[in-house]
C-alpha cells in the first residue's frame, strides 16, 4: 500500500543511515539521506517527502532546530516528522512532541516496531491529506483509489453518488455557514445509515461541495440509499426558518431582479451495480453516473434513480426513479 513513498533519513551516524535506508528500502520504500540539519532544510526547499525521520543529537543545528524550520514554513508544516533519539528520557520526549513531532523512536530500532510506526504515521497522513476539511471524509484521492481497488478486484460493488438540489439558492438566501451546516447533515445522515449496517465493505467519501459517494455492497445499495434519502428529508426542515418551511419555498431573485421561487433542499442519489467487472476503469463508471445523475436532478423532490443498463454491449441505458420521490415541499 505504501510501496515507493520517500522517506527523508536525517542523522549525523552513517551507520544509522546505513541501517534505516536498508530497512525501509527493503520494505519498498524511497530513501533520502541527510547527515546534518542543514543539508536536510536545504533538500527540503525543492522536494517533497512523505516523512523525514529525524535525529535529535546532531552537530550544528540539532534536530529541534530542524523541527522547528520544518514546522515554520508553509510548505513543510503539516509534514509527518518521527524524531530518533539513543535518549529515552521523558523530558526530551515530551519536549519534541511539544514542539510538533508526530512520534519518537528510541535507539536502538526494533525493526518490527520501526516498520509499524512508519506505516502508521505514513496512513494518518495520508488520510488527513485526502480528507475533506468540513466533513472530514475522504476526499477525491481517496474515492478514486478506492473504486480503481475494488474495480481491480473484478467483485460486485454498489456504487451511490448523492448530490443536494436547489442548495445554492439556500446558500444564497441564508448564507454560506448555515449552507455548511447542510452539507454536514448530509454527511451525518450518510454516515449514521452506513454505519447503522456495521460492513466492513463500506466508504462513504466526500467529493466536496454537496456531492458524497458510497460504496457498498450490491444487495444492499438501493436499500441504503432509500434510507438515505428518508433521513435526509426528515432531517432538513430544521435548517429552515418555520415561517420559510410552512411556505414551502423560499424567493431569491435572478438577474432580472425577478423574485424567483425555490423549494427545499432535496437530495438525488443515483445508484449504479458494478456486477463482477461489469465496468473495466473508474472513467467508464463516472461516465454512466454522470448520466444519471443528470437525469434524476432533473426530477422534482428527493429522488433515487438507479442504472438499468443491460451488460448486453450496445444496449442503451434506461433511468429508473423510486415513484415515492419524497418530495420535502408542503
Amino acid at each position: 500500500m505504501f510501496d515507493g513513498e520517500l522517506i527523508l533519513i536525517v542523522d549525523d551516524e552513517p551507520p544509522i543511515r546505513t541501517i534505516l535506508s536498508y530497512m525501509l528500502e527493503k520494505e519498498g520504500f524511497r530513501v533520502q539521506v541527510a547527515q546534518d540539519g542543514e543539508e536536510a532544510l536545504e533538500w527540503l526547499k525543492t522536494n517533497d517527502p512523505d516523512l523525514v525521520m529525524l535525529d535529535v543529537m546532531m552537530p550544528g543545528l540539532d534536530g529541534f532546530s530542524v523541527l522547528e524550520r520544518i514546522r515554520g514554513q508553509i510548505r513543510t508544516r503539516t509534514l509527518p516528522v518521527i524524531m530518533l533519539t539513543a535518549r529515552g528520557d521523558t523530558p526530551q520526549r515530551v519536549r519534541g512532541l511539544q514542539e510538533g513531532a508526530n512520534d519518537y523512536l528510541t535507539k536502538p530500532f526494533v525493526p518490527d516496531e520501526l516498520m509499524l510506526r512508519v506505516r502508521n504515521m505514513l496512513q494518518l497522513s495520508r488520510s488527513q491529506r485526502d480528507a475533506n476539511p468540513l466533513t472530514g471524509l475522504p476526499g477525491n484521492r481517496a474515492i478514486t483509489r478506492e473504486l480503481e481497488k475494488r474495480l481491480e478486484d473484478g467483485e460486485s460493488f454498489g456504487y451511490l453518488y448523492l448530490d443536494l438540489d436547489n442548495f445554492k439558492a439556500y446558500n444564497d438566501y441564508y448564507g454560506y455557514s448555515r449552507g455548511d451546516r447542510v452539507i454536514a447533515l448530509l454527511a451525518e445522515c450518510i454516515a449514521a445509515v452506513v454505519e447503522e449496517r456495521d460492513s466492513a465493505e463500506s466508504f462513504v467519501g466526500h467529493v466536496g461541495g454537496d456531492d458524497f459517494v458510497v460504496i457498498v455492497s450490491e444487495d444492499e445499495a438501493m436499500e441504503l440509499a432509500e434510507t438515505m434519502k428518508n433521513r435526509f428529508d426528515e432531517s432538513i426542515r430544521f435548517l429552515y426558518e418555520p415561517e420559510d418551511w410552512e411556505r414551502g419555498y423560499i424567493e431569491i431573485p435572478d438577474r432580472a431582479d425577478s423574485l424567483k421561487k425555490f423549494p427545499p433542499v432535496s437530495v438525488t442519489i443515483a445508484v449504479i451495480i458494478d456486477t463482477a467487472g461489469r465496468f473495466g476503469h473508474v472513467g467508464s463508471i463516472n461516465a454512466v453516473m454522470a448520466e444519471l445523475k443528470k437525469y434524476g436532478k432533473s426530477l422534482a423532490g428527493s429522488v433515487v434513480v438507479h442504472d438499468r443498463r443491460s451488460q448486453v454491449q450496445g444496449q442503451q441505458p434506461t433511468g429508473a426513479v423510486d415513484p415515492d420521490k419524497g418530495n420535502c415541499a408542503v
